[in-house]
């Protein structure tokens, strides 16, 4: 705000130093005025005197003076007037601005909480994928096991029964060689 406040002092300073000063291509103000007075001193003729030449022309200066001070008021509250309808519409743009960017932030933050349930999800599905293929090995190494025990259970039971007639045969072959010893 001071620094508006400073660039129109400024502005104000370097229009009155312009005005004390004869300007270097005339405005289309100062044009309109010199046109005026041109007229007015053609008009009037040389009938006046010195006295009423220099009271014109004190009231002339009186009057272009008043003329550029009310056109330099008149600047500098449009440059202030400028100045606070540009500020107040930053502002706004500003809160606008907050707001997106607040909003934009929780999408974030719900974007990222989302992200993280899926990764743990995506965890525990891999966990239990692992878990699951290490349970399928468990299983296939058991069935492979059952299946050697069932073969091993087949080869026990066929030599009992072997083992059995060979009993029945000894037993036999020993009563032949025992009647034959008699």
């Amino acid at each position: 705000m001071s620094s508006l406040y400073t660039r129109s002092k400024e502005f104000t300073r370097s229009r009155k130093s312009q005005s004390d000063s004869p300007p270097a291509s005339p405005s289309p103000i100062a044009k309109t005025l010199r046109h005026e007075r041109l007229s007015r001193l053609e008009s009037e003729g040389s009938s006046h005197t010195t006295t009423d030449t220099y009271s014109d022309r004190a009231s002339a200066k009186a009057r272009r003076e008043a003329r550029i001070a009310s056109l330099t008021s008149r600047v500098e509250e449009d440059c202030q007037r400028d100045y606070r309808k540009l500020y107040e519409s930053a502002l706004t743009e500003n809160q606008k601005l907050k707001t997106k960017l607040q909003e934009a932030q929780r999408e974030l933050a719900d974007v990222k909480s989302k992200l993280e349930k899926v990764a743990q999800k995506q965890e525990k599905t891999s966990d239990r994928s692992t878990m699951l293929e290490v349970e399928k090995r468990e299983r296939r190494a058991l069935e492979r096991k059952m299946s050697e025990m069932e073969e091993e259970m087949k080869v026990l039971t066929e030599l009992k029964s072997d083992n059995q007639r060979l009993k029945d045969e000894n037993g036999a072959l020993i009563r032949v060689i025992s009647k034959l010893s008699k």
